[in-house]
């Protein structure tokens, strides 16, 4: 019991940063029981950087597990980033930090693993780049996705 109560624990600890809008989805594998497999395509908003929206397709495992949320997704994930409105970058962003800023994280199991996107500057391009990948408490997976926002002048006019 007590384990039990330990990971009900843990899963809302996971999901705190689940900010993306489903946009839609698609069924890939019928199940008999429980949710189908499906890839979900979601959005979200950089909350550092009005204008900039990113476009995230990713694996959904379905079944009786992933109906309750104890099965673990893949790391097979698609990324499109675009900007949808006027930019204005933060100080913090023009810095072109090396290590990268984390602006969504998705829980993709009931424990430990997780999809991420980061995003990075380049100062001499004058572009915002987002990586996306997956990885674990102990390891991750080399499977990543890649999306590039050149700041264009047409929306600072």
């Amino acid at each position: 019991m007590g384990c039990i109560l330990a990971l009900a624990m843990l899963v809302p600890a996971t999901t705190v940063w689940a900010d993306g809008e489903l946009i839609g989805e698609v069924r890939t594998k019928f199940k008999m029981l429980g949710a189908n497999d499906k890839i979900v395509i979601e959005a979200f908003d950089d909350p550092d950087i009005p204008g900039a929206t990113c476009y995230l397709s990713r694996a959904k495992t379905g079944g009786i597990s992933g109906s309750i949320g104890l099965a673990e997704d893949t790391s097979d994930a698609s990324l499109a980033c675009r900007q949808t409105g006027n930019i204005q970058l933060p100080g913090s962003v023009r810095s072109g930090k090396d290590d990268g800023e984390q602006v969504f994280k998705k829980s993709t199991s009931v424990l430990f693993k997780s999809m991420q996107v980061v995003r990075y500057y380049d100062k001499k391009r004058h572009t915002l780049i987002y990586l996306t990948y997956s990885n674990k408490l102990v390891d991750g997976s080399p499977k990543n996705a890649v999306s590039a926002i050149p700041i264009l002048d047409k929306w600072n006019d």
